[in-house]
């Protein structure tokens, strides 16, 4: 008997009805797109055809569900240890791969170069990041991750205008809903575009009137170019330069506020720490440091193209990593100083420390529990402030210090 109630009990639940935010209200805000898919040309068989019977997907990451807590963040540009991230062996490994699909695609890439000045080695080095050069499937539907996001996500007016944006390349027929395949977070194509992106700069290489992301090297690394030129690439220009800084250096000058001349920061003592040769011209160049594990691992020299590969993706360690990555595949030398094996401190704790460098006037940005550049200048003026020993970096000993009132 006890057992037949179980079953009963299931079945009911099986048969109730979703919360609300989970049939009707999608249905609701779906309907009510439909003006502004009109005023960008999407017709409306395009629109009933590719929304009918769709649903959300409440499993995917980052979103705010009512009654859910916020997920942790998985993006790994901000959980793993530098260490981890800019793994030698696998940033090795893809180089040598790297070298081999540069020769393959020797004529393409040479051609991209002259109309848009980013070399090869940069774009195969986003698409190793990326997709590791296609070997990464992406499973999701775009649309439906888009809609979801766009719908109870985090950001949701940058989201709808991503899933417009994904109506009108449908519309355009620029691939089919069954090849619009896309990671977790919407973007799509072998260098991972958002669909307002690929609207941008997508680049038609082969004149059939799309830009085949998806399955065309040559044109997802034009568009990749496009964008990269867009957003300022300096041809000729070095990306970043590995250094070593003068001992006392005040580590709150590492930010990109802090700029001086090439020039100017080796007259201060900075050398240049992977023996590349620094062009007379490059000299003049402005240039901020950045030290991402503080004390613990490597520094750098940040001009222009660094900021460039940062539209990209935000995080400095992505930035590293393609930029390294298309170092090794032109010449296969590890970083001059290793990365220490460092504890991260935990997101609430982040936060935590963040809000005490607002409310002390230390620091200004978004609360987000990450350790970006302005975070660690703003603890190192935390350290200064409080006479502790300086090295911008937010350790247990200054989380400690916090905790118990500064």
């Amino acid at each position: 008997m006890r057992s037949m109630i179980r079953l009963a009990i299931l079945a009911f639940s099986l048969l109730a009805p979703l919360p609300a935010f989970a049939d009707a209200g999608f249905e609701r805000w779906l309907a009510a797109q439909w003006p502004a898919a009109q005023a960008m040309g999407i017709s409306r068989a395009t629109f009933e055809r590719e929304t009918a019977g769709l649903e959300p997907d409440f499993s995917l990451p980052d979103l705010a569900l009512p009654g859910k807590p916020k997920a942790p963040d998985r993006q790994a540009e901000f959980v793993q240890t530098p260490a981890a991230y800019l793994s030698d062996k696998a940033i090795g490994n893809l180089a040598i791969q790297g070298r081999k699909l540069a020769r393959q695609y020797d004529a393409d890439l040479k051609a991209i170069e002259r109309r848009f000045g980013v070399p090869g080695p940069v774009l195969l080095a986003i698409w190793a990041r990326e997709t590791s050069y296609g070997g990464a499937k992406l499973s999701h539907d775009a649309l439906r991750v888009l809609a979801t996001q766009a719908y109870v996500g985090r950001r949701k007016e940058e989201f709808r205008a991503e899933f417009l944006a994904a109506l009108k390349i449908l519309d355009e027929g620029h691939v089919t809903r069954a090849g619009m395949k896309s990671s977790w977070a919407g973007a799509m194509g072998l260098t991972q575009f958002l669909p307002t992106g690929y609207l941008a700069y997508g680049v038609d290489l082969d004149g059939d009137g799309t830009a085949n992301i998806w399955s065309s090297v040559p044109e997802a690394l034009a568009t990749t170019a496009s964008l990269l030129k867009e957003k300022g690439w300096q041809s000729g220009k070095s990306w970043a330069y590995e250094i070593t800084v003068p001992a006392g250096l005040d580590c709150t000058l590492a930010e990109p506020e802090t700029t001086l001349t090439i020039g100017e920061w080796l007259k201060r003592g900075v050398k240049i720490a992977d023996g590349r040769r620094v062009s007379p011209a490059a000299l003049k160049d402005a240039a901020s440091i950045i030290m991402p594990a503080g004390p613990y691992g490597p520094a750098f020299l940040t001009p222009a193209n660094y900021f460039v590969l940062k539209s990209y993706n935000f995080a400095d360690l992505y930035v590293l990593y393609v930029g390294h990555l298309a170092d090794r595949i032109e010449d296969d030398r590890p970083f001059a100083r290793d990365w220490s094996n460092i504890a991260l401190v935990k997101t609430r704790d982040l936060e935590f420390m963040q809000k005490v460098l607002r409310s002390k006037g230390f620091y200004a940005d978004k609360v987000d529990g990450k350790a970006g550049m302005k975070t660690r200048a703003a603890l190192g003026a935390y350290q200064k402030a409080n006479g502790l020993p300086l090295d911008c970096w937010p350790d247990a000993a200054v989380l400690e210090h916090m905790k118990r009132g500064g």
